[in-house]
C-alpha cells in the first residue's frame, strides 16, 4: 500500500504543478503595465531637456506652466 501511495502523491503533485493549481510563478516573467511619470519626474525631465539644449527657455517655461496648471 505504501509503495503505491508515493507514486500517486508524486503524480498528483506533478499534475497540480503543471496545471498551475499551486499558482507558482517561476522565472520572474515580465510586466506589461507602465506607470505614468509623476509630476516631479516630468519636471526633472523638462529641466534636463532645457539643460541639454533640446528645448528653449520659453518652451521650458510654457511646458512647466502647463504641468503646474498655471494660467
Amino acid at each position: 500500500m505504501k509503495k503505491s501511495l508515493i507514486p500517486l502523491l508524486l503524480g498528483v503533485s506533478s499534475l497540480m504543478l503543471l496545471t498551475g493549481c499551486l499558482d507558482l510563478h517561476l522565472g520572474g516573467g515580465t510586466s506589461n503595465h507602465s506607470e505614468a511619470p509623476t509630476l516631479g519626474q516630468q519636471l526633472i525631465d523638462l529641466q534636463k531637456a532645457k539643460d541639454a539644449g533640446i528645448i528653449t527657455q520659453p518652451e521650458y517655461q510654457a511646458q512647466r506652466a502647463k504641468l503646474l496648471g498655471d494660467k
